[in-house]
Formats: structure tokens, C-alpha cells, sequence
């Protein structure tokens, strides 16, 4: 009867993320998950690790045919991604953390928890949330830069707030990228930092005051 009531005989996951992308897909994601927690526990870092249709079937009870339509929504999704190695050939597994977020409608989650044979996994994700014009603004303001927040915010809306390859994960980093590569070209044009400017104009004002 313990047996029966005890948290390894469920299988809890998260409703939220089951109504936007299904069921069984969030089935499917939540063993991978534990999958993964399994392989970085072993050293894995890549984000790469392997699992069997029939090792899942076993703790899900999905078929294969199940887990093949399961893991084809969350490959359309980019929610996992896939490849065969080795010999013989292994399907190997990673897991997209902040795309699994976005499927979330609860905004202000900054954990999203999978429970899956009394195994508790956190995904620690910081939801990215894009600024306005304003945020931009105010922050240059306290940072006393030059920064046009029309341009910047114009600028990564048209790059669908990617950093190169990846999503943007703090806008208010890019701004003091932005902030330090304006220093360095304004260095260059005069020869003088920005720090040196503002000494420059302290010891003027020392001066002045001086004479008074």
C-alpha cells in the first residue's frame, strides 16, 4: 500500500506547459529531463546525452510510435534537439531550458520544476523580457551615457533580440557593450577616455575655484 501512495509511482508534470504543447509531449520532456540531470550528475557539460526508446517506454509508458510523434512536436517546437552517434548508432538528446520557458504563460516563473521518480529538477531560467524605448532610456540616464534608446531598441527588434546566434538574455549588458564601445570609439578619435575627460574637467574646475 506504500508502494502504491509513494511519489515514485507518479509521474507529476508541469499543466502549464502540457495545454500549450501536449501531454505526452510533456511526458516525454519531463523523462528527459531527469535523463539529463542523471548524465550532468556524471560529468555530462555539452548538454548532450543519450536514452533508449525502450528505457522510456519502461518509465513513461509511452510506445515508441508515441515517443517518435511526442519528440517530433518538441523538435518543431526547438524545445529538444537530436543526433545518432556512436557505434552503434545512439539517439542523443538536448534540451533548449529557454524555449521550454517561453511555452510558459505565467510570466513572472523563474523556476520551471519537473517531478519525475521522486526526483525534484529545477530549470534556472531568467526570463528574458524584452525593454521599452523607456527602460532603455532610464538606464542611459543613470549611467549618464550617450546611448539613443530609440536606436538600440530598433536595433535588436530587428534582430529578434538575438546576440549573434542566441537569444539576448539581459538587455542592460548589451547597453554597457554598446556604452563601452562608444568610449573606445571616442578614444580613438581624440585620444582621450572618457575618463580622462572627466578629469580633465574636474582639475579645470579645481582651478577655477582656486582663483576665486
Amino acid at each position: 500500500m506504500k508502494a502504491l501512495l509513494s511519489s515514485t509511482a507518479f509521474l507529476v508534470v508541469n499543466k502549464e506547459l502540457a495545454r500549450n504543447i501536449g501531454l505526452k509531449e510533456t511526458v516525454l520532456l519531463a523523462d528527459l529531463i531527469s535523463k539529463e540531470e542523471y548524465f550532468i550528475e556524471k560529468g555530462m557539460t555539452d548538454g548532450w546525452f543519450f536514452n533508449t526508446e525502450a528505457n522510456i517506454q519502461k518509465d513513461t509508458t509511452l510506445t515508441p510510435y508515441q515517443q517518435r510523434k511526442a519528440l517530433k512536436t518538441l523538435k518543431k517546437y526547438e524545445i529538444i534537439e537530436t543526433i545518432r552517434k556512436g557505434v552503434p548508432a545512439k539517439q542523443y538528446f538536448k534540451i533548449n531550458e529557454e524555449q521550454v520557458v517561453q511555452f510558459l504563460n505565467n510570466k513572472s516563473l523563474t523556476n520551471l520544476t519537473s517531478i519525475n521518480k521522486n526526483k525534484v529538477i529545477k530549470l534556472n531560467n531568467k526570463l528574458f523580457n524584452k525593454p521599452s524605448i523607456n527602460d532603455v532610456e532610464l538606464y542611459c540616464i543613470e549611467r549618464n551615457n550617450k546611448i539613443d534608446a530609440i536606436s538600440f531598441v530598433n536595433f535588436y527588434e530587428s534582430k529578434g533580440w538575438m546576440v549573434g546566434k542566441n537569444k539576448m538574455k539581459d538587455w542592460r549588458a548589451a547597453v554597457r557593450t554598446w556604452e563601452m564601445r562608444d568610449n573606445n570609439k571616442s578614444y580613438k578619435k581624440t585620444g582621450t577616455s572618457k575618463l580622462d575627460s572627466q578629469i580633465s574637467e574636474w582639475e579645470k574646475a579645481k582651478k577655477y575655484i582656486e582663483k576665486i
